[in-house]
């Protein structure tokens, strides 16, 4: 396994171009980047500049990640730079992208079903969008997925989806199913799942066969009298992700799988906004997630009050203690630099194969 982190959110690094994110990221000991889309590296798609791009990453013994974007046709006009890079043709669009990364031999792509909304509840995902149904959504997404699979087939390449913050493990692995694992993975994001009620090493455990990228971050959770309060959070072990069960279901798959963190980013020089309200007791959200077992419901809920119970003792901090601290640039630094530590002494103990470890480790 390499550490690395997201180069969206990497602190420090926001008004950099990929090259000297690269440079940078190595400068904080870290194994490698991770693009959303391969527009992120060349809006253009210059092979040119990917290629350059690639070569410093080889050059510092780093590993180089990127994407396509959102696969869910009913979300992915929200990203207009996917019909873009086709002239209008979002398929020619995605077929450029795919033919870019493989020319620099980026064969992991990561892909999604939607984005977050600026919306409070059930409303901040796509998942109870009121227009259209999310099993219409799931459909949609499978026949573009369909549509991508030759092109995927002929260029050598995986098309990852996260466990993003709408769609539930099992839909991906029903995905996965229907399109097939030869062209077909997981980016798994360790907090995103328990936005839909799932813990994450059940969640794991379902995913793991699958997984061939990921999202590392931890996650605050607190129960309230509507449902459970989640946040995001470092990797540094003071969240509510069990790291140690969760990288050895990992590394009983796919030994060499990246670990990207997903940084929380400074504003105001504080952390940002209120805990996302997860609505577990709300019947229309239980009726939305047919999938979770009792085993599944319970398991979450008894992770959700041990972490309440924790804030209680003062074993974990409240988010609004949380909130108040100072949360500038050099402490987002920190932070992932905290995080790498701790995920590689984590692997150390589990005797977990690490490549390309810097020598800042």
């Amino acid at each position: 396994m390499r550490i690395g982190a997201d180069g969206k959110y990497l602190p420090g690094g926001q008004n950099l171009n990929p090259v000297e994110k690269l440079e940078y990221a190595h400068s904080l000991g870290l194994e490698g980047l991770f693009f959303r889309t391969i527009l992120d590296i060349s809006p253009k798609l210059d092979r040119l500049q990917i290629g350059a791009v690639q070569q410093k990453a080889q050059e510092l013994g780093l590993y180089l990640e990127a994407g396509l974007g959102r696969v869910n046709p009913y979300t992915n006009p929200e990203t207009p730079e996917l019909r873009a890079a086709g002239d209008g043709d979002v398929l020619l669009g995605f077929r450029r992208m795919m033919e870019a990364a493989a020319a620099v031999d980026i064969r992991e792509l990561w892909i999604s079903t939607g984005g977050a909304k600026p919306y409070k509840g059930k409303f901040g995902t796509d998942r109870f969008r009121t227009d259209v149904l999310w099993e219409e959504q799931l459909e949609a997404t499978l026949r573009l997925l369909l549509k991508l699979k030759p092109i995927a087939l002929d260029l050598g390449l995986h098309l990852n989806m996260e466990t993003h913050e709408e769609i539930t493990s099992y839909e991906i692995v029903r995905l996965i199913e229907a399109v097939g694992s030869e062209v077909m993975g997981v980016v798994f994001d360790t907090a995103n799942v328990m936005i839909r009620g799932e813990h994450p090493v059940l969640a794991a455990k379902r995913l793991a066969p699958y997984v061939r990228q990921s999202h590392i971050k931890d996650a605050y959770l607190e129960l309230t009298d509507g449902g459970v309060y989640q946040r995001a959070m470092p990797g540094e072990g003071n969240g509510a992700v069990d790291f140690r069960a969760v990288l050895t279901e990992l590394n009983r798959y796919n030994p060499d799988v990246t670990l990207s963190f997903e940084a929380q980013v400074s504003r105001n020089g504080r952390i940002p906004g209120e805990p996302m309200l997860i609505e577990i007791y709300d019947p229309e959200w239980i009726q939305g997630h047919p999938d979770l077992t009792r085993e599944d419901y319970a398991a979450y809920y008894e992770l959700a009050r041990n972490y309440t119970e924790g804030i209680r003792s003062g074993e974990f901090k409240s988010w609004q203690t949380l909130n108040a601290e100072r949360f500038e640039e050099e402490e987002a630094v920190q932070a992932v630099v905290s995080s790498r530590i701790y995920m590689d002494r984590l692997c150390r103990e589990l005797g977990i194969k690490r490549e390309g470890v810097s020598s800042h480790v």
